[in-house]
């Protein structure tokens, strides 16, 4: 398993001088106002997807050691780092996986049975959020802020409105807008992919960039090569020339 890089970073700020970290704390907190997740933050800490740690089941257990099925190296990935009590965030630090494509594989693992279900039901209605599974008013469904037929309201006015659902949503007054934004704001944010140390990211995508390197140099060094015979395809006209006129 790969080192905890996250836990490394977060070490280095720990040693910052007090007064620098202050300047951060102010600049993250006007960064978190302005995306409207402060107050998510404040009143659901215990609910944050990526603190959350995925625990195998037995037959997770057995697919990740015999690996049956055959399955993508990502999910034996996945499931290797459960196994090794990694939360969400180390998973996709480690992996170099956006928090979507992490989310995606825990829903998946969950469907299969290779991971428990979550007994906090807003950690699987994240996830399900962030991974595409869930729209907005089933997201509020499953976390149990709106029920089935606030749900079912909902639905049945948007079939004669051209709004948004979610607008349709805060219009009943059964969420709030700050809710919505806070929650669309997590969903976009989640599609970013974020690699604290390039010096760690896997051998493949270096060899990728080797062979792109490669590929471009093989093009100039042809560009080169066709430049060459250019000038010795001119200069061997300029001599055929230059004999015909000699012999007129």
């Amino acid at each position: 398993m790969k080192k905890n890089i996250f836990n490394t970073f977060l070490s280095k700020i720990d040693n910052f001088p007090l007064w620098i970290k202050q300047i951060i704390f102010l600049k993250l907190s006007d960064d978190i106002k302005s995306h409207v997740c402060e107050k998510f933050l404040k009143e659901n800490s215990e609910d944050i997807f990526s603190l959350y740690k995925p625990t195998l089941t037995f037959k997770g257990s057995e697919e990740l050691k015999n690996k049956s099925c055959g399955l993508d190296l990502n999910i034996y990935n996945f499931l290797e780092y459960c196994e090794n009590n990694s939360n969400i965030l180390e998973i996709s630090l480690n992996t170099f996986l956006s928090m979507e494509e992490v989310a995606k594989y825990f829903i998946f693992c969950i469907e299969q049975g290779y991971i428990e279900q979550p007994e906090n039901i807003e950690i699987q209605a994240m996830a399900g959020f962030i991974a595409g599974k869930f729209r907005t008013g089933e997201y509020f469904r499953q976390k149990g802020a709106i029920t089935d037929e606030q749900l079912e309201k909902a639905v049945h006015i948007s079939a004669k409105s051209q709004k948004k659902f979610a607008e349709i949503l805060v219009d009943l007054g059964f969420i709030t807008q700050d809710d919505v934004s806070a929650m669309l704001t997590i969903k976009e944010e989640a599609k970013k992919r974020f690699i604290l140390d390039y010096n760690t990211v896997p051998q493949g995508k270096n060899e990728f960039c080797d062979k792109e390197e490669m590929y471009k140099k093989e093009i100039t060094d042809l560009k080169t090569e066709n430049e060459k015979l250019k000038k010795q395809i001119s200069q061997l006209l300029e001599i055929i020339r230059k004999d015909d006129r000699d012999l007129s």
